[in-house]
């Protein structure tokens, strides 16, 4: 979003819009003070590997305070007409069982029984919109950036169903009244590091606290709903459609679910970084067998796309040395990501009686993961909100498989399924017995 602004600014058109940063968390006062400090200004690095650029996005003018009352104000100012979001994919309270949302979740009904202190982005939203109905305001846009197929209806279904706890007259006007547009943002970008920061002091020979580096590649794609206005950004490359479902699909069945299906298999192997994984005949081979027989099979043809073709550019991408993306971020958060890129594709497919064996082999290598170590022995490091708990289902599915899949937060009715329970069976069954790579070579060898 900054960049694509950036570039309408640069055009002379548009300067009447600027982002606001805001944040609840903890991570977001060391970002907020970084920001502060260089005037809210940020390098963002193309690595191409032919040829590395930089600019220096100009699009933020602030970044409130890490505090509740200074965002309701901002939340509330007739001048803010779009709300972003990215937030990550677990960041919604979905219940995985219905996919609603998780109405139980401590903080949901902490929100749902004291609306007036909101703590969650939501309970904020809701707050603000009904201060802006009260005072003849019209309600902002709320524009989700994050990895989820129909974002912005999930986005709706999360602020109404939070609505409607408390106010249900409120909630009525929000789901008439205010836009959530869909929306699929498409662009590997690399956590910053250390060795991002100094990437951009030797090659740009810029000091940046808070720089960001991505590939080349860049592709947004949004619903054209906003009442209250929003900026041109069509005349700097954004695509405004009508309906979004079909690339946000393509998007989160090949890229996501690539990225899924990459990474354990990848770590298990002792990879680090992604560009080396793909190196890797096999875990190449693994990737493109699974998205060709099981994952493009349940896409409806979209207009003007070839998916073959958009899978080997997601996989030149994958293979870019300079992004430097590894295998630990690509493997984090598997509890929330497995639910959004894999387990909507293994039921669509199971739903068309196509082919599964590649999806139960990619949640049978994510159960090996879990397991905590790889195949020399190496220790690894479990970044999940459900560690602990998909540790202890992932070891006792050593003797009886079937164990992790009973796990519904994660898998809901979908781990009752007998033929994609027997299917994973086999397949870990297989990991164990021969191991990583040689599984690999068995699948793709039919």
């Amino acid at each position: 979003m900054a960049i694509y602004l950036d570039k309408l600014f640069a055009t002379g058109h548009g300067l009447d819009w600027g982002i606001v940063g805001a944040g609840v968390l903890a991570a977001n006062v060391t970002m907020r003070e970084n920001l502060r400090v260089q005037d809210w200004l940020t390098t963002v690095v193309e690595l191409d590997p032919t040829a590395l650029t930089a600019r220096v996005a100009c699009s933020m003018i602030d970044f409130l305070p890490i505090d509740l009352a200074a965002i309701m104000a901002a939340l509330v100012d007739p001048r803010i007409r779009i709300v972003s979001l990215t937030i990550t994919e677990g960041g919604y309270y979905l219940d995985a069982a219905t996919g609603g949302l998780a109405v139980d979740h401590p903080e949901i009904r902490a929100d749902a029984e004291n609306p007036e202190a909101p703590k969650t982005i939501f309970g904020l939203m809701i707050k603000a919109l009904a201060a802006r109905k009260a005072a003849g305001i019209p309600p902002f846009s709320v524009l989700s950036c994050d990895n989820l197929p129909g974002n912005g209806n999930l986005t709706r279904q999360t602020v109404t169903t939070l609505a409607r706890l408390s106010d249900p007259v409120i909630a009525d006007w929000i789901e008439a009244d205010v836009a959530f547009p869909n929306s699929m943002v498409d662009c590997i970008t690399p956590a910053t590091t250390v060795r991002e920061r100094t990437l951009v002091e030797e090659r740009f020979g810029v000091v940046d606290l808070a720089p960001v580096v991505c590939e080349p590649f860049r592709q947004w794609v949004i619903e054209d709903r906003f009442p209250s206005g929003r900026p041109a950004l069509e005349s700097v490359g954004v695509e405004f459609v009508e309906d979004v479902a079909g690339y946000e699909l393509m998007k989160l069945r090949i890229l996501n679910a690539g990225h899924a299906a990459i990474c354990y298999a990848s770590a298990l192997l002792g990879h680090h970084f992604v560009h080396d994984a793909m190196a890797d005949p096999d875990i190449l081979g693994w990737l493109r067998a699974l998205q060709v027989r099981e994952a493009i099979p349940t896409l409806k043809p979209l207009a003007g796309v070839d998916y073959t073709a958009y899978l080997d550019k997601v996989i030149a991408r994958f293979a870019n040395p300079e992004i430097g993306d590894t295998i630990p971020r690509l493997a984090q958060g598997g509890s929330d990501r497995q639910p959004k890129f894999i387990l909507p594709t293994l039921q669509d497919a199971l739903d068309a009686g196509g082919a599964i064996d590649g999806l139960a082999l990619e949640i049978a290598l994510w159960c090996r993961y879990c397991m905590g170590a790889d195949e020399a022995g190496r220790p690894i490091k479990l970044e999940d909100t459900r560690a602990a708990e998909l540790m202890r289902l992932a070891t006792n599915a050593v003797e009886r498989p079937k164990a992790f899949l009973q796990n519904p937060e994660v898998f809901g009715r979908l781990g009752e399924d007998p033929r994609f329970a027997d299917a994973f069976n086999h397949w870990l069954g297989r990991l164990l017995e021969v191991g990583v790579r040689a599984t690999l070579q068995n699948y793709v060898s039919g």
